[in-house]
């Protein structure tokens, strides 16, 4: 990913006002993100924690979702869950549903989509393996490669964008 100001940040964001995005706070380590290992920039809001926001990179310029976090997670360490994006098991801590309204009139009018996500939204992370999922039974191994991962990756978060972007 190409690194991004702060200005290209905020003004990327198509489900919330100016006045929201202009307001929200930037990841903590902002300064030292490494760009080069970042397919999408994602973050829980450090001033709002049930705040969370997605950069992703378009071909005609970065698309930011703002999303909802839920206030209350599920924390079995017996059950485990998947990430609808990069589809990387967790215990169930470790993904969480969240909801993002639509972009334009229809989520002003209160409409929303959700997906389960890491909650840590590192799916690149995880798909590269520089991070390892917190599981009782160890993680599933694939038998696609990283690039076959990384375009399915790609594929979920170009669908779940498309849903909040539709006219």
């Amino acid at each position: 990913m190409e690194p991004l100001s702060e200005k290209n940040i905020r003004s990327s964001f198509v489900n919330c006002t100016k006045g929201e995005a202009a307001r929200l706070r930037l990841p903590l380590d902002f300064a030292e993100l490494p760009w080069q290992e970042l397919d999408f920039l994602g973050w829980v809001d450090p001033g709002a924690p049930l705040r969370a926001h997605l950069v992703v990179p378009r071909p005609d310029g970065p698309v930011g979702i703002s999303l909802r976090v839920p206030a209350v997670g599920r924390t079995s360490a017996m059950k485990s869950s998947q990430c609808q994006i990069c589809l990387t098991g967790h215990a169930s801590s470790g993904v969480t549903l969240l909801a993002a309204p639509l972009a334009g009139a229809r989520g002003r009018d209160g409409n929303t989509v959700g997906t389960y996500i890491c909650a840590d939204l590192a799916c690149p992370l995880y798909v590269r393996g520089r991070r390892q999922p917190k599981l009782r039974a160890g993680r599933h191994e694939e038998s696609l490669t990283v690039d076959e991962r990384l375009a399915r990756m790609w594929g979920n978060l170009d669908a779940f964008t498309a849903r909040i972007t539709a006219g």
